[in-house]
C-alpha cells in the first residue's frame, strides 16, 4: 500500500471542526467508491445532516434526497439519491474504527448513497454491510458530531469533494 493515499480515491469530507480524509477501497468494493465520488463530485453530498449518531457506535450521513435544507428532514435517512441501488460488495475488511460503511436497508443490495463512519470497532457488522474506506486523518472531528437519532441540531457535511478535483 502507498504511504500517500491517491488523490482519485481520497474523499476530503469538510465538517464544522475540520477535515476529514477518507481512503477508498477500490479494489474491494468498486461499485461503492464510483457511487461516492459521483456524488461528491455532483456537489450532493454538501449541506447533507448526520441523521443518525449512536455514541461507540457510528454517525451515518449520506441520505442526498431528504437530508439536505429544502428536504424533509424527519424522512432524513429514508432517502438515497436518483441513482439505482448497488449490489453489496461485502468482504473480509472489518468494520473497525473509522472504516467507512455502506448504509442499507434489510435487503443485502439496498445500499444508495447513505454511509456511515464507525466510531469503535463494529465487527458484528462484518461481511453483512460493504466497507469502501476508512478515515486516514481528522477523526477527531468525526469523533466531535452531535449524538441523536435524529440529533435535535444535525451536524451537516460543510462538503465533500474527491481530492483530486480540491
Amino acid at each position: 500500500m502507498a504511504d500517500t493515499p491517491d488523490p482519485e480515491n481520497t474523499i476530503l469530507l469538510e465538517l464544522k471542526d475540520g477535515t476529514v480524509t477518507i481512503e477508498l477501497l477500490p479494489d474491494i468494493a468498486p461499485g461503492h467508491v464510483e457511487r461516492i465520488k459521483e456524488l461528491a463530485r455532483e456537489g450532493a453530498y454538501d449541506g447533507v445532516i448526520f441523521h443518525r449518531v449512536i455514541d461507540g457506535f457510528m454517525a451515518q450521513t449520506g441520505d442526498v434526497e431528504h437530508g439536505k435544507d429544502g428536504g424533509d428532514s424527519r424522512r432524513a435517512g429514508t432517502g438515497g439519491s436518483d441513482k439505482p441501488d448497488l449490489k453489496a460488495e461485502f468482504s473480509g475488511v472489518p468494520h473497525d474504527r473509522g472504516t467507512l460503511g455502506a448504509a442499507r436497508s434489510q435487503s443485502p443490495d439496498s445500499a444508495n448513497s447513505q454511509f456511515f463512519i464507525n466510531f469503535a470497532d463494529n465487527h458484528f457488522l462484518n461481511r453483512q454491510y460493504t466497507v469502501y474506506g476508512r478515515v486516514v486523518d481528522g477523526m477527531d472531528h468525526v469523533d466531535k458530531i452531535t449524538r441523536g437519532e435524529p440529533p435535535t441540531d444535525p451536524d451537516r457535511i460543510v462538503s465533500m469533494k474527491v481530492a483530486a478535483d480540491a
